[in-house]
């Protein structure tokens, strides 16, 4: 009873990282792949979706149960693994960094320039929207921090949540569940349909990156609150955030079945006109009064996660590029970085990137947007692996370390991603 009670009064204390987690996954992969999901194939991805999640889990959970045992950040495991960890986890990062800063800066530049721009500047573009973004995420980073950071996730998920849970409860009756499957659905695994479910799963519910990140925003948060989660908050506040992204999921492909796919309706590819379909299938479940709230969430989910991802990139370049030359210090990686050069020239490198990949793919979202969970998916496996040894290692106390079955769960899942991984690069390249 006592420690539940010291529960309760810690519990904003604890709460933070978890749903920066959920900020950064709650995007794309929601509003973009699940939705298209449904579109296509109904409620027969379904299984793909919860399969895609059970198997990150483990890995995805180890990124702030690592720092709170043990005050080091994933960074520092991977470096204590060996250098050429890093160094693999460099090339990684340089592969895919610009792809996927780009292919979220284009989501939430077609919502931007739906709502907000193009009612005021009829002929702007979707570039000239993306700087605007860019400009609106660095003004808030320089201004407020983590702390700002933290902050505003918790408004602006808890929005899109309560409006997407409430159009999917009103979506429900008009469901057609024949097409409910938690196996693969006739054709998918065709060559020509296997690419998508690939990219589905990348970004389901979000990439392996993203336990680095949390594991920085986990130090950040302690070091603002000075506490040091239990293992209990700890699984707590990241279970909170996960659950958040599964069911959130579940909800968006429910509304592109309901929506699109039982209307025939096809996902279009350029960015501004599936904005204008998203915010479609909500209006066309809860009425066209709810098009101003509607428009205003789908831009606060799309907002938080190029708030997390532009944020979280940059950090990890800074952090990288010192643990390249040595072990972290103390308080190294939770000081305010956005107060720092180093993060900004972080961040104008990403900044440059992602325009020149916007003008490249800019009359394609989809393609851009596969080709950036695509390269999530095939580099998973290895995160994964990485993230295992470091939880189950000597340095995390025993207290804070998993359970055998914990042990047995995240070992399967790394062969099973290993073997997915393998089996879409035979496919696609044999």
């Amino acid at each position: 009873m006592q420690r539940g009670r010291v529960m309760d009064k810690n519990i904003w204390k604890v709460i933070g990282p978890g749903l920066l987690f959920a900020g950064a996954a709650i995007g794309v992969s929601h509003l973009v792949q699940s939705t298209r999901a449904g579109a296509l194939y109904g409620l027969g991805l379904v299984g793909v979706v919860l399969v895609a999640n059970i198997s990150k889990y483990p890995g995805l959970s180890f990124g702030s149960r690592y720092t709170n045992a043990t005050g080091l950040s994933l960074l520092e495991a991977y470096r204590r693994q060996g250098v050429w960890t890093l160094w693999l986890f460099a090339a990684l990062t340089c592969g895919s960094m610009f792809t996927v800063v780009a292919a979220v800066t284009l989501v939430t530049a077609a919502v931007l320039n739906t709502l907000v721009l193009q009612p005021l500047f009829p002929s702007i573009s979707l570039q000239a929207g993306a700087l605007v973004l860019f400009a609106l995420v660095a003004l808030l980073m320089r201004t407020g921090g983590f702390r700002w950071l933290d902050g505003a996730i918790k408004g602006l998920l808890g929005t899109m949540a309560a409006l997407t849970f409430f159009a999917t409860c009103m979506a429900l009756p008009q469901v057609d569940w024949s097409s409910l499957s938690l196996t693969l659905p006739a054709g998918a695994t065709e060559v020509g349909q296997v690419g998508f479910i690939i990219a589905l799963a990348g970004w389901m519910p979000a990439p392996m990156d993203i336990s680095v990140w949390n594991s920085m925003w986990a130090l950040a948060k302690r070091d603002a609150t000075g506490h040091r989660p239990t293992p209990k908050e700890t699984g707590f506040d990241f279970n909170l955030g996960f659950g958040l992204c599964v069911v959130l999921a579940l909800c968006f492909v429910v509304l592109g079945t309901v929506g699109m796919h039982q209307r025939g309706v096809a996902p279009v590819q350029g960015g501004v006109g599936f904005a204008k379909q998203i915010l479609g299938l909500f209006t066309g479940v809860l009425g066209s009064w709810s098009y101003p709230v509607v428009g205003v969430a789908a831009l606060a989910v799309m907002l938080s996660t190029t708030l997390t991802v532009l944020d979280a990139f940059s950090r990890v370049i800074v952090i990288l590029h010192a643990r390249l030359r040595g072990a972290e210090q103390s308080g190294e990686v939770s000081r305010d970085l956005a107060q720092e050069s180093g993060y900004w020239w972080a961040f104008a490198i990403l900044v440059v990137g992602a325009t020149a990949l916007l003008y490249l793919f800019l009359k394609s979202l989809g393609q851009l947007v596969d080709t950036a969970t695509t390269l999530s998916f095939v580099t998973t496996p290895a995160l994964a692996w990485f993230n295992h040894r470091a939880m189950f290692s000597q340095e995390v106390p025993e207290d804070y370390r998993p359970g055998k079955a914990m042990y047995a769960m995240s070992l399967v899942c790394c062969i099973s991603l290993a073997a997915f991984a393998l089996y879409y690069l035979m496919t696609r390249f044999g």
